[in-house]
């Protein structure tokens, strides 16, 4: 990694870009529902260095790690998708499809930090920012993005109380249609060529 390649404006562009694929804002709702199915608590520091972590790990070694598993992408991203769909089904529905788990150090690793934080579409963007920018500003933007998912994750409580319960409703909802939009998206794309 050369650290005469980090430019501001690149950093710039791949933060906002993985922000707004990654959406732990909008994810709020969600989050806060599997909260309590963890008995009221999951751990903000584990989900986020997990998270960090296959973000990393996917930026350097990305293919070859799927590549061992005798995986591709398009199978890891259909996967996802699937994880992500039902997980919308659950915000729209109101129905528990994921049984309750009271171990907030499972819960943290699944669903939390993968699918929902770093999930097959923050992955492959990774991956696919590759192909534009430099690897210390990738890196720079993912570090950026823990630190906010960080502070999300710790301020879920005050988040809510802000939203209040009809907020929380309305926004779940929403962002229950707009999950299975992003699945559907994911899917459709990476069912065409899957097995291929």
């Amino acid at each position: 990694m050369d650290f005469h390649e980090i430019a501001f404006k690149e950093i710039l562009t791949v933060t906002f870009t993985l922000f707004a694929v990654i959406d732990v804002v909008g994810s709020v709702p969600i989050l806060a529902s599997l909260r309590e199915k963890m008995g009221g608590t999951f751990r903000s520091t584990q989900a986020t260095l997990a998270s960090g972590g296959l973000m990393i790990l996917f930026l350097f070694l990305g293919k070859q790690f799927l590549g061992l598993l005798g995986l591709d992408v398009k199978s890891f991203a259909v996967a996802g998708s699937i994880v992500i769909f039902i997980l919308g089904l659950e915000m729209i529905l109101g129905h528990e499809f994921f049984k309750p788990d009271n171990n907030p150090r499972s819960g943290s690793m699944v669903p939390i930090a993968f699918p929902l934080i770093a999930g097959s579409g923050t992955l492959t963007t990774i991956m696919s920012l590759k192909a534009n920018y430099a690897d210390v500003n990738i890196l720079a933007g993912i570090l950026i993005n823990c630190i906010v998912i960080y502070l999300v994750l710790k301020s879920l409580k005050q988040i809510e109380r802000f939203l209040g319960p009809n907020g929380m409703t309305i926004i779940r909802k929403f962002f229950g249609v707009i999950l299975l939009a992003i699945a559907v998206k994911i899917f459709g794309s990476n069912i065409v060529n899957f097995g291929k």
